[in-house]
C-alpha cells in the first residue's frame, strides 16, 4: 500500500517540477498534442518510452504491448497507427524492442502458454522466417538477442504494409519507419538502421495499397 500511495506523492512533485520551469506547462498541454513520433514498444515495466528518450508529454504518441508486436488482426495497433499517421500526421514511426524481452523468450520455448499462444505465434513466425540464421547461432544469449532484433525488423515491415502509411507516404513523403532496440544492461538505444525505402519498395511488389494515388 505504501508504494501505491507514493505514486500520488510523486505526482505532486512532478507537477511542481513542471510548473517551476514553465508555469503554463499544463495549460499548453491541455490545448492539444502535436507529436512527431509514434512509438510502438513493449509493455515491459523496465522500458519507459518517454524516460529513456528524454521526451516530454505531448512529444510522442505511444502504443505498447507484449514484445512490441504489430499483428495484422490487432485492431488496437491498427487504430493507433491510423490515428497517428492520418490525424496527428507524425513524421516518424518507431518500433522499439529490447534485449531480455520476456515475450520473445517465451516464444523461443516449445510450451503451451494458454491464451498467450496466439500472440506469441507472431514472434514464432519471425523465428520461422529467419530459422536458418537463428539456428546457426550456437550461443543461446546471442540467439535471443538476434531474435529481438529480427522481431523489430518484421514488425517494422508490418507497419509499412498498412494502407494508411503507404498512402500518406506517397502523398507527403512521411512518415518513415525506424527500428530500435533498447539495451537494458547499458541503457543505450540502438538504431537498427532499417532501410525504409528499400523495405517499402519490396513490400509494394505484393502489398501495394497506394496504386490509386500513383495514377493521379
Amino acid at each position: 500500500m505504501k508504494a501505491y500511495n507514493e505514486i500520488f506523492e510523486n505526482n505532486k512533485k512532478w507537477v511542481a517540477s513542471k510548473k517551476a520551469t514553465n508555469i503554463d506547462f499544463f495549460k499548453h498541454l491541455s490545448e492539444g498534442q502535436n507529436p512527431d513520433v509514434l512509438y510502438i514498444g513493449c509493455s515491459d515495466s523496465r522500458v519507459s518510452a518517454e524516460e529513456m528518450t528524454g521526451m516530454d508529454p505531448g512529444e510522442m504518441f505511444v502504443h505498447r504491448n507484449i514484445a512490441n508486436v504489430v499483428a495484422n488482426n490487432d485492431l488496437s495497433a491498427a487504430s493507433v497507427i491510423e490515428y497517428a499517421v492520418d490525424v496527428l500526421q507524425v513524421k516518424h514511426v518507431v518500433v522499439c524492442g529490447h534485449y531480455y524481452c520476456g515475450g520473445v523468450l517465451a516464444a523461443m520455448k516449445p510450451q503451451d502458454l494458454g491464451i498467450l499462444n496466439p500472440w506469441l505465434r507472431n514472434i514464432r513466425d519471425v523465428y520461422r522466417l529467419h530459422q536458418s540464421e537463428l539456428d546457426s547461432i550456437s550461443d543461446e544469449d546471442a540467439k535471443y538477442r538476434r531474435l529481438v532484433e529480427l522481431n523489430v525488423q518484421e514488425q517494422c515491415i508490418n507497419v509499412i504494409k498498412t494502407a494508411v502509411l503507404q498512402k500518406h507516404y506517397l502523398n507527403t513523403g512521411f512518415p518513415t519507419v525506424h527500428g530500435w532496440v533498447f539495451d537494458i544492461k547499458t541503457g543505450e538505444l540502438i538504431d537498427l538502421n532499417i532501410d525504409f525505402d528499400d523495405k517499402l519498395k519490396h513490400i509494394q511488389e505484393i502489398y501495394d495499397l497506394g496504386k490509386e494515388i500513383k495514377k493521379k
